[in-house]
């Protein structure tokens, strides 16, 4: 029997939404606090604003887009090298970079508001938006693999496969598979949960888990807060990458509104997704905390289970709101292992690639014509040949290129047709 899909306006029963609100933060949660770990900033302050961003965006798309915000890797380059040498007086500079970050999201937001967005119709056809989705997944499969342990992570080359780490994420992947394929009723729809507890336990009992972290961690915890400052130099090594996190950002709304059978771009619109997440971000800057995006891990929830209700988004972030007050209870979901993470996301990556190709079943394309064959070719080789594009500061790659390629190549086969140069109708 085919699962019935929770609508984005329904409310799940409370116990249920629960356990569904606190699979979606599993989902993320590991990512989302690397980047504060990386910049040497507090993981609390940023699952706070990660929370109440999250809410803040609801909130202003009308309820109307599923998506959970979490900390951007687009800016971990630049602001590394902002906060380099002295990270206590440099990383208020950051901030002041991350505020500005938000502000353009906002401009941008606004001038789409003003424009309309008929022009995603003409820049993202069938041809091209499907293989943009599928780049979304497809590109970060080495990197889910590399925390299953089965292939070098950062290409090491004195890496040896571990018997016990592949074994882990496989039986993670494996069980969160055949709960999807064989539980029935709740439990359905919460899988990953399962598999992720399970694995958490697996790992326990391999040995390849301690919780000297949850040990040391208080029980209260009040996140660090930071203020920023304004510094030119820094804007400007910080600023370009918000053009990247755009393109990302209009590509994952393009996913989410496939999910859930909408077309979000319109309704509420995109004006709408771009603004919650700059205002998420111009606030998050100045109480310390990183840009925010939206998630792949969580969009591969959606798909997974086909429950869309922005009530389970909102109550993650209120967990995270939470949680971030409660060290122990942070350290404990941050110590999940990293092939039980893996596992995980190799499933839901997978399944997000997959829905580009639903897309493209959906759009009826017609590889006959060679636009659309050379349109999912060129998208698919620039987002998954590694290749990357410097332009200034700002440096494009994988799903970010695939989305520039699409939108350079389907204007200019568009423009090509309508000058009637094309030879396919010979």
């Amino acid at each position: 029997m085919q699962q019935r899909e929770i609508q984005v306006h329904e409310i799940p029963p409370i116990g249920q939404s629960a356990f569904l609100s606190f699979q979606h933060l599993f989902a993320m949660f590991g990512s989302t606090v690397l980047v504060p770990n990386l910049l040497g900033i507090d993981p609390g302050i940023v699952l706070l604003m990660n929370g109440i961003g999250t809410l803040f965006y609801l909130l202003l798309c009308k309820g109307k887009i599923p998506a959970y915000l979490g900390s951007s890797f687009a800016f971990i380059s630049p602001a590394a090298i902002v906060i380099a040498g002295n990270p206590e007086a440099n990383l208020s500079s950051a901030l002041g970079g991350f505020i500005v970050v938000g502000v353009i999201f906002c401009l941008i937001a606004l001038l789409i508001k003003l424009v309309g967005t008929g022009w995603i119709d003409v820049v993202f056809p069938p041809a091209a938006m499907g293989a943009i989705v599928a780049v979304i997944g497809l590109e970060l499969f080495p990197v889910a693999a590399g925390m299953a342990g089965w292939i070098p992570k950062d290409g090491a080359a004195d890496w040896s496969m571990d018997p016990k780490i592949v074994a882990v994420s496989v039986l993670t992947l494996l069980i969160t598979v055949l709960c999807n394929v064989l539980l029935r009723g709740f439990m359905k729809i919460i899988p990953v949960l399962i598999g992720i507890v399970s694995g958490y336990i697996i790992s326990y009992l391999f040995g390849i888990v301690k919780f000297d972290t949850v040990a040391e961690a208080g029980i209260v915890a009040v996140p660090a807060i930071t203020t920023p400052t304004f510094n030119w130099s820094a804007i400007a090594i910080i600023a370009p990458a918000a053009l990247v996190v755009i393109v990302e950002h209009i590509g994952h709304l393009l996913v989410t509104g496939n999910i859930v059978g909408k077309d979000l771009s319109k309704d509420p619109g995109l004006h709408r997704s771009l603004l919650g997440n700059g205002i998420s971000t111009v606030v998050s800057g100045f109480v310390g905390s990183t840009p925010n995006t939206t998630y792949g891990e969580n969009m591969g929830v959606l798909a997974l289970t086909k429950v869309y209700s922005v009530f389970v988004i909102g109550g993650a972030a209120v967990i995270a709101i939470v949680m971030s007050f409660f060290g122990k209870f942070s350290a404990l979901i941050a110590n999940i292992p990293e092939p039980v993470m893996g596992g995980v996301s190799l499933l839901l990556f997978g399944v997000i690639a997959a829905s580009g190709l639903r897309v493209l079943v959906d759009g009826r394309v017609d590889y006959g014509k060679p636009t659309n064959l050379l349109l999912t070719t060129l998208v698919l080789v620039a987002g998954l040949s590694t290749v990357k594009l410097s332009l200034g500061p700002i440096v494009l790659s994988g799903m970010s290129l695939a989305t520039v390629t699409g939108i350079v190549f389907s204007l200019l086969f568009k423009g090509i047709e309508k000058l009637g140069w094309s030879n396919e109708k010979e």
